[in-house]
């Protein structure tokens, strides 16, 4: 691992652990193992470091859900819709510190006087619209889903899903004791009633 990797995996940790207001680079520096003087050598600030941490978590993001959807076959975007569902779970667990400095109000706080902070936030959120407005869209597209405003049906969802997600991450509530009725609120909302009357019929 390079010395910059170090110092964002350390980094990754405090700012999710502690805030970033509350993490000093001194501490930093003590965590990484790396010394100050080259610290400032890859990132001219702490706002910077955090910046380029928002900047690797929004490109990992979408790399993921890319291989998943690569490896995945969906017989319909209703189905896609669930798997992306289960699957934005799935990254909360395993990128849960990222995930937590995502939560974290400090990152607002920031973005308010750092306005490049805000844009890098806002991007990490559109890009998990685009994700689910694509699966919704392709639902329309096959009949699974209703003909319904497709990127504001998107952010009713990943309004959903990551307010369960937070509840997860911050020790709150077991975001699995509620995954099935999740589902099954999120396929009744966007469920073509043709499509759901053919359900019952076939019953």
């Amino acid at each position: 691992m390079s010395r910059k990797e170090m110092i964002l995996r350390a980094a990754t940790r405090l700012f999710s652990a502690k805030g970033f207001k509350e993490t000093s680079m001194a501490e930093l520096s003590r965590m990484s193992g790396v010394a100050g003087g080259t610290i400032f050598y890859h990132f001219k600030n702490k706002e910077e470091l955090f910046l380029s941490i928002l900047e690797g978590f929004k490109s990992d993001i979408v790399e993921e859900f890319e291989r998943y959807r690569r490896e995945r076959k969906f017989d319909t975007g209703l189905d896609m819709i669930e798997g992306t569902i289960s699957f934005y779970f799935y990254l909360v667990g395993r990128m849960e510190d990222r995930f937590l400095l995502l939560h974290r109000h400090d990152a607002y706080e920031l973005a308010e006087v750092n306005p490049l902070c805000g844009e890098y936030l806002q991007s990490i959120y559109n890009c998990l619209l685009d994700i689910f407005e694509q699966a919704v869209q392709l639902g329309q597209e096959d009949g699974s889903i209703a003909g319904m405003p497709a990127r504001k049906t998107a952010m009713i969802i990943l309004c959903m899903v990551d307010g369960l997600a937070r509840f997860n991450t911050y020790k709150l509530y077991d975001a699995g004791a509620l995954y099935n009725e999740l589902m099954q609120s999120c396929r009744r909302m966007l469920q073509n009633n043709q499509t759901q009357q053919q359900e019952v019929d076939s019953c």
